[in-house]
């Protein structure tokens, strides 16, 4: 199963796939280029097709919880200061995703969407110290039915060109449904209360939608 926003790629990656393997077959030269330009071909192919793939998730609804919103490697679990929304500390948790990581953003917790809004801005790599600050970014608050609060924010890195958020405001949502898309590897930062008892660990790898990161 692939995800939507990867059509566009992905009928680009069977073109090019089909050009390559043509010119390689009606064109004389070495067998051994032939195969070759063939192998180009369908390497980048499957590289699309892996990139964009969108698994079957099954989340375990628990308002007790809050889950990982994306695949990939805990980089960061720190007390920071948060000056978009809620001007004040919070416990951040940051997801690192490499390019061979599902791309598919999920709801931490599920409520209700008090903020979403996308912000311009660079394209640092996504591990630099300002990249949640300054990079191209989303940035997406749930109330909790506890009355807390939780955010979670698309960051672009250097690969990264497009984020996708679906995130309405005063929108109902359920965990672990589909919040975003970020086009070829970024991070994603999560943010919680000071006081919230993490359940991972730093380097820890996590699925999007079924690793618990916290709970109330």
């Amino acid at each position: 199963m692939f995800h939507k926003e990867g059509t566009v790629s992905i009928v680009i990656g069977f073109i090019v796939a089909g050009l390559l393997t043509g010119l390689a077959t009606q064109i004389t030269m070495p067998s051994w280029l032939s195969y070759l330009i063939i192998a180009i071909g369908v390497i980048f192919l499957i590289i699309i097709l892996q990139f964009f793939r969108n698994p079957k998730r099954r989340t375990i609804l628990d308002d007790s919880t809050i889950v990982s919103p994306v695949d990939g490697k805990v980089v960061v679990i720190e007390k920071v200061q948060e000056n978009e929304y809620f001007k004040g500390e919070r416990l951040m948790i940051s997801v690192f995703m490499s390019p061979i990581n599902v791309h598919v953003t999920r709801y931490p917790v599920g409520g209700k969407v008090s903020y979403s809004k996308y912000h311009p801005g660079k394209y640092l790599v996504a591990w630099h110290p300002k990249a949640s600050e300054e990079n191209e970014r989303t940035t997406v608050v749930v109330d909790h039915k506890n009355g807390k609060q939780v955010m979670h924010r698309q960051i672009a890195g250097a690969l990264a060109k497009r984020i996708v958020n679906y995130a309405v405001e005063n929108e109902s949502i359920i965990q672990g449904s589909e919040s975003g898309f970020i086009k070829f590897g970024s991070r994603v930062d999560i943010y919680l209360p000071v006081d919230t008892p993490v359940s991972v660990a730093l380097n820890q790898k996590v699925k999007g939608g079924v690793t618990v990161l916290a709970q109330f």
